[in-house]
């Protein structure tokens, strides 16, 4: 009985969170005319949770510092996405610099539609600043951005991941 409640509670929590997310999207959009500004804003909002949110991921995870750049590709790709968004991601068209995401399911654009007028929005452009600011924190310079996304036509989601360097860990100020 408790799990059926414990369900129904995580049910309820995603559909608030997709409408309030949806809700703060078209919000962006009455501000800013420019449609190349709301993907900006997006990836920086995105950007700041991920920031945040990579130690809750450490922490519930498990998981350690990962070797490579393919290993992160499959730990984000399996376990992250699949802890925040209750989904997995295909790893492809992988690289040494470089590796794509792709999303059969994206919750983020359930009872979502775009009006054509809104062709160059990348709706869930949060989530390429996500990944952006997590791999930061971890001493991860990339560069995150969508390629395809079903709102706009495309047969599937696609994240482009492109490492740029490692950065140097740096300790706090006082902390040394």
């Amino acid at each position: 009985m408790k799990r059926q409640a414990d369900t129904r509670l995580e049910k309820v929590n995603s559909e608030l969170f997709l409408l309030t997310y949806g809700s703060l999207v078209v919000q962006l959009l009455n501000d800013y005319e420019d449609i190349n500004e709301v993907n900006k804003q997006l990836e920086k909002m995105g950007y700041n949770i991920g920031l945040r949110i990579i130690e809750e991921f450490l922490a519930k995870s498990g998981q350690g510092r990962c070797k490579d750049l393919k290993k992160t590709a499959e730990v984000i790709a399996q376990v992250g996405f699949k802890m925040f968004l209750g989904v997995t991601a295909r790893v492809d068209n992988w690289s040494e610099k470089e590796f794509s995401l792709f999303l059969d399911e994206n919750p983020l654009t359930d009872f979502v539609e775009l009006p054509e007028k809104y062709h160059g929005l990348f709706y869930s452009n949060i989530i390429a600043g996500v990944i952006r600011g997590a791999l930061d924190m971890v001493q991860m310079k990339v560069e995150c951005k969508f390629k395809k996304c079903t709102l706009r036509g495309d047969d599937t989601t696609e994240i482009q991941v492109i490492f740029r360097e490692y950065l140097a860990d740096e300790v706090p100020p006082g902390d040394d």
